[in-house]
C-alpha cells in the first residue's frame, strides 16, 4: 500500500521498530553510495506524489526560520522585520524561531504557499530526501516518515537496497 496524507503516520508506525533497526545499521556503516541511492529514490517518489494533494508538512509541523528567512519574508510582505516576529514566531524550546501556529499562516486552502517564492530554508529543503549526508538526518528522518508520504516511500524503498 502505497503512503499518502491520510494513512502516512499508520504505516510508519506499523514499521517503526524495522526502521529503527536499519537506521541503526545506517548510522554505523555510513554506506559509501548512500546520498546516490536517496537522491535517486527522491527523484522517482517525488515525480510519482504531488506535495499540493498533501500538504501535511505544512498543517502538521513548523520550520526552523532563520534571521535570513525573517529578513527575506518581512521585507516581501512590506513589515519590519519586529512586526514580522511579533506577528507569525515564537521561540521554541531550542530558543529558534518558528511560526506561533500550525497550520502555517502562508498555507491557503489548495495547500499552496502564499509566500512560495520566498519560502523559509528549511521549507525549500523539505523533505531533506536528497541532502547530502543523509545519515546524518536520520533521526529528523524517522520523525518526518510519519508526517510526508514522500519520506516514508523513500526509507521503505531504500530498505530494499542492498547498501
Amino acid at each position: 500500500m502505497e503512503a499518502d496524507n491520510t494513512n502516512v503516520k499508520a504505516l510508519a508506525r506499523q514499521n517503526q521498530e524495522e526502521t529503527t533497526v536499519f537506521f541503526n545499521k545506517l548510522k554505523r556503516k555510513k554506506p559509501k553510495q548512500l546520498d546516490d541511492v536517496t537522491h535517486r529514490l527522491h527523484e522517482e517518489v517525488s515525480e510519482r506524489m504531488n506535495c499540493l494533494s498533501c500538504g501535511n508538512c505544512c498543517k502538521t509541523i513548523s520550520p526552523m526560520i532563520t534571521a535570513k528567512d525573517i529578513e527575506r519574508i518581512a521585507h516581501r510582505q512590506k513589515m519590519k522585520e519586529g512586526d514580522f516576529i511579533a506577528k507569525y514566531l515564537r521561540l521554541d524550546e531550542d530558543l529558534c524561531y518558528v511560526f506561533k501556529e500550525t497550520p502555517c499562516p502562508f498555507l491557503l486552502p489548495d495547500n499552496a504557499c502564499m509566500i512560495y517564492e520566498y519560502r523559509p530554508k528549511a521549507c525549500r529543503e523539505y523533505p531533506h530526501t536528497d541532502r547530502r549526508r543523509f545519515y546524518q538526518l536520520l533521526d529528523l528522518t524517522m520523525q518526518n516518515r510519519e508526517i510526508c508520504p514522500i519520506v516514508y516511500e523513500v526509507v521503505e524503498q531504500l530498505k530494499k537496497v542492498n547498501l
